[in-house]
């Protein structure tokens, strides 16, 4: 009879309570993002609507349904990847700056008025999200293309916020 291989470095699969609460924490933490944005700048639309702003700019309406799809799709990834033991390290540290600097830019774009500052944060997080797509698919592929539209998105909002600069930078 052969003995079989036990592999210490490989993660235990979690409880179904752990696993719903660490979804419940990531779903809270990537919401919570949202909710700093809003309290810190409660007038986004009002805001939006005074800028001068390209022709190809999305109405203000679109924001809420896109930013709550892509918030559950970063929570979710992010589970998939705590639920295969891999969300430590280079992988937590590059969720968790993500979310740090998308909360930070509608204060600075919105409540602080510091749309070149907020340019500079939306470029951070760009590159930032594309790391996360890369550590997070060596863990998991569906985590990282979980995470492929909050990139399109935020590499829209890019150009967008660099077209909002540009033209309201004498107001």
């Amino acid at each position: 009879m052969g003995t079989t291989a036990h592999d210490d470095t490989a993660p235990a699969a979690p409880s179904p309570l752990a696993s719903i609460v660490a979804l419940g924490v990531l779903l809270a933490l990537a919401f919570g993002t949202a909710l700093l944005g809003v309290l810190a700048s409660p007038d986004t639309a009002g805001e939006y609507a005074s800028l001068t702003r390209p022709g190809w700019a999305p109405p203000s309406w679109l924001f809420g349904p896109v930013w709550t799809a892509l918030y559950a799709m970063i929570a979710f990834s992010g589970w998939l990847v705590w639920r295969r033991g891999r969300l430590r390290g280079l992988a937590l540290a590059l969720f968790a700056g993500q979310l740090v600097f998308n909360a930070l830019w509608t204060p600075l774009f919105f409540g602080l008025g510091l749309r070149g500052t907020a340019l500079v944060d939306i470029v951070v997080l760009l590159v930032t999200v594309t790391a996360t797509i890369t550590v997070f698919a060596r863990a998991s592929r569906t985590a990282a293309l979980l995470l492929v539209p909050y990139w399109a998105w935020v590499g829209f909002a890019t150009v967008l916020n660099a077209a909002i600069w540009w033209l309201n930078r004498g107001s």
